[in-house]
């Protein structure tokens, strides 16, 4: 099987936050397979709670796989209530988008929680070799 060139045909997606080590490592392996992801800066666009459910289906996760329980607003909101709901989980996320864990990314061959960073290579274009 001949491996395909990298090009811009093939779409990734990078929800980023540019303070965090293992978001930019995981921007500098995409670009260096030679794709140039979109990046979305999630804390200055968050995404709606849509997109939140849509990323969680497509890794197979719920809502609380998503939520960053190092940050503060986990605690104050008592966000480790087992008896909060998804909806509610979604909902504190797009309310302080500090919350949600990263980087994700979306590519075409799948979606992932990129912790730790390595993980990116499962969803990269296919290598030459």
């Amino acid at each position: 099987m001949t491996a395909r060139t990298p090009t811009t045909d093939y779409p990734m997606t990078i929800y980023h936050k540019p303070n965090c080590s293992t978001s930019r490592n995981v921007l500098q392996l995409i670009r260096e397979s030679g794709v140039e992801p979109e990046v979305v800066l999630y804390l200055e666009t968050p995404p709606g709670k849509k997109k939140l459910r849509e990323l969680a289906q497509a890794m197979g996760l719920g809502a609380r796989d998503l939520l960053r329980t190092k940050e503060a607003p986990y605690e104050e909101l008592g966000l480790a209530d087992e008896k909060l709901s998804d909806d509610q989980l979604f909902d504190a996320i797009v309310a302080h988008p500090i919350l949600l864990q990263r980087p994700i990314v979306v590519s075409p061959r799948g979606t992932l929680m990129c912790r730790p960073w390595q993980r990116v290579e499962e969803i990269l274009p296919t290598k030459k070799g």
